[in-house]
């Protein structure tokens, strides 16, 4: 299953094939990110398609590595997989972490694959480089920094919400077939995410390195917080700064749900949440699908969201919590 992976970087000197990869990086700074995806917890295979899943488990690893302004190079998958699935079966996960592979430009360079008395478990390790001086920490931000973060919020999160509902449907009479409408973009988002490689050349052509930088996996107000707490800061931000799509929004209401509330507490949106010095806003206003949401202050004044209606909130790790005006 693993000859069709060509190593496709020179700093790839042996892939699979020998008892150890051999990864040649020269002048580059090093950095690795490890993920473990378990059945039943991160995924489920009653919606989520083999294929797909293996190539989320490879984009959701990449992901921790252009969140520190670095390049992913090399992945290792290793699995444990129960008897109850088919050759056939990993092939289809093989195929996806493949087109993974083939879309970013990452080598496949080892992993393990072993029996496991229940489930699947993926265990998929990203190996990145770049320049000191491009690498971007969680520590870096500081009072006065505009926060951005890209493309858009929440939609994840409803997605998986989608998904839950039709299988709970799917389970109380199973005849009835899953009613996904127009959700295609919902789905998409929680089944198959993109990492935001696009945006990691865009900082190198603009010239901008951001002060600090974390991806959104565990939803927006979750990432604000470690950055505010590696940084020791504060942070406001504006709701009408906080970018979600009008399918996410016109979803969130129909759920009876608030879309703000969504976009922070979600997660699994894989956008990249950063802050960047005053002087490169006239670098950054004009690039694609970047939104500036706020901004870092002082650590006394903690986290807080300025609503729509002109209030301000303080928002907790888990999210802010409605208040009713």
């Amino acid at each position: 299953m693993t000859k069709a992976f060509p190593l496709a970087n020179p700093s790839s000197q042996k892939g699979i094939g020998d008892d150890a990869a051999v990864i040649d990086n020269k002048d580059f700074q090093t950095v690795v990110s490890t993920d473990l995806l378990v059945e039943g917890i991160h995924f489920d295979l009653m919606y989520s398609p083999l294929k797909h899943l293996g190539y989320k488990s490879i984009v959701v690893n990449l992901s921790d590595i252009y969140a520190m302004n670095a390049i992913p190079k090399q992945v290792t998958v290793s699995i444990a997989i129960s008897n109850r699935f088919s050759v056939e079966a990993l092939e289809e996960l093989y195929a996806g972490i493949q087109l993974a592979c083939e879309r970013y430009q990452v080598d496949l360079v080892g992993g393990d694959t072993t029996s496991s008395p229940k489930g699947l478990y993926i265990s998929v390790t990203a190996i990145g480089q770049a320049k000191k001086e491009q690498l971007v920490y969680r520590s870096g931000a500081k009072k006065g920094d505009v926060l951005c973060v890209t493309g858009s919020l929440g939609a994840a999160y409803l997605g998986l919400q989608i998904l839950e509902r039709e299988k709970q449907i799917y389970l109380s009479n199973p005849g009835v077939q899953p009613d996904l409408g127009d959700k295609n973009y919902l789905i998409e988002r929680q089944l198959k995410p993109e990492a935001r490689k696009d945006l990691i050349q865009v900082f190198r052509q603009s010239n901008i390195v951001p002060t600090s930088m974390i991806d959104v996996s565990d939803g927006l107000a979750s990432e604000v917080f470690h950055l505010c707490k590696q940084s020791n800061l504060g942070a406001f931000i504006e709701e009408s700064g906080v970018p979600i799509h009008p399918d996410a929004e016109m979803q969130a209401i129909n759920f009876g749900l608030d879309p703000i509330t969504c976009a922070l507490s979600g997660g699994e949106d894989y956008e990249l949440l950063f802050t960047i010095d005053p002087n490169d806003v006239e670098k950054i206003k004009y690039l694609p699908d970047i939104y500036m949401m706020g901004e870092m202050t002082a650590a006394e004044d903690g986290v807080k969201l300025h609503t729509k209606g002109g209030n301000i909130h303080p928002i907790t790790a888990q999210g802010w919590q409605h208040f009713k005006n």
